[in-house]
């Protein structure tokens, strides 16, 4: 069970980053100088806009150092005029050795099965294992709840960092995080604070103006 109870709760809205010219086809870990590509930029641009329906505004707008995380999180942060703040545990898996191979070869790899199917028990070479992926990724969420404390906040990150955070959020074993998708872009919205988080939404690509806890 996730630990981090804060008095009172922090409504977190994780934004996956925009489109590179290599999503879906390289694994691009913490490699420097990607940078969005003009669809991601314009996905960017129109996540800006429907964060803007959230029910309370955001107060603080937060993002992985990585370049496409800080350029997604740029548009967001000009549409509720703030600054964008850097949050290191949200950055990118260390792929180690595996960082920029194709995802094609990776999948003809017999570890790509654990990587899969048993991520608990892979680390990647002379990387990061899963395990301390989701371990620095959940306390990330935890601190920036507690430093925000009854309010809203946008958190842009990759795809398995918050597929590893809505997982603990859950409760859910780590060998099944993979079984979450998370696209370019989209939002999920977790509450932490007062007893066990709640999620809201996974992967969301529609209008947030209704999002609320029942």
């Amino acid at each position: 069970m996730p630990k981090g109870s804060i008095d009172r709760p922090c409504t977190v809205v994780l934004v996956r980053h925009g489109n590179t010219a290599t999503t879906g086809k390289v694994l691009p870990g913490r490699a420097p100088g990607l940078h969005l590509s003009d669809r991601g930029t314009e996905q960017a641009t129109a996540v800006a806009a429907r964060i803007a329906g959230v029910p309370r505004p955001p107060t603080a707008v937060y993002a992985s150092p990585l370049e496409r995380a800080m350029e997604t999180a740029a548009p967001i942060a000009r549409a509720l005029h703030l600054r964008v703040r850097t949050a290191p545990g949200l950055i990118e898996c260390d792929f180690g050795d595996w960082t920029g191979a194709r995802l094609s070869a990776l999948r003809r790899r017999r570890e790509w099965r654990s990587v899969q199917l048993t991520p608990s028990t892979f680390r990647f070479p002379r990387g990061e294992s899963f395990s301390e992926l989701q371990a620095r990724c959940w306390d990330a969420v935890v601190e920036l709840g507690a430093r925000h404390r009854g309010q809203t906040i946008v958190a842009v990150s990759h795809a398995d960092p918050i597929k590893a955070i809505v997982a603990a959020a859950l409760g859910i074993p780590l060998d099944l995080f993979q079984r979450t998708v998370v696209s370019t872009c989209s939002i999920t919205v977790l509450v932490v604070g007062e007893g066990a988080p709640l999620v809201l939404c996974v992967n969301s690509l529609a209008e947030l103006a209704g999002l609320a806890p029942s």
